[in-house]
């Protein structure tokens, strides 16, 4: 099965493709985790909330986002979310990756994310693990946010 890579690339040949499963995948984790939700009028769920939230101010203490305005309380629940956690987790952007992917890409399953802040460094550790569904291999993805404060 060829892989297509996302976002879309056209090249003489045509459509670019990744060379394997794990490189498609990499490619769709990165462009889901640097998409914000409603940025994509066809789909507007599409996306990682965590970047809705990159004009917030960051409580380091607590280690979630501070709430400039908390009589909304739709997003009230996202910032009662804790940046570092696991999507075993209840209340963690981790577990909000996780149904993200989940939903998202199909080429995995068992899925789980991991979200550690580095407080020092100002920035996220991402790690998705998962099983490839069509070849029952073990997948990890890890990458980094930087913090926007």
């Amino acid at each position: 099965m060829d892989n297509l890579l996302t976002p879309l690339n056209l090249t003489k040949r045509g459509l670019m493709r990744a060379s394997n499963t794990k490189e498609a995948i990499d490619a769709f984790l990165n462009l889901l985790l640097g998409s914000t939700c409603g940025e994509c009028p066809i789909d507007p769920q599409f996306g990682f909330i965590f970047n809705n939230m990159r004009f917030e101010i960051f409580n380091e203490r607590e280690g979630v986002i501070y709430n400039s305005q908390p009589t909304d309380e739709e997003a009230s629940e996202l910032y009662n979310k804790k940046i570092s956690g696991n999507s075993k987790n209840f209340n963690t952007f981790a577990t909000e990756l996780k149904a993200a992917i989940i939903k998202y890409e199909p080429r995995l399953e068992n899925v789980t994310a991991t979200m550690s802040y580095i407080r020092e460094e100002r920035k996220v550790y991402v790690t998705v693990t998962g099983i490839i569904t069509e070849t029952k291999e073990k997948y990890q993805y890890d990458t980094i946010l930087n913090i926007w404060n």
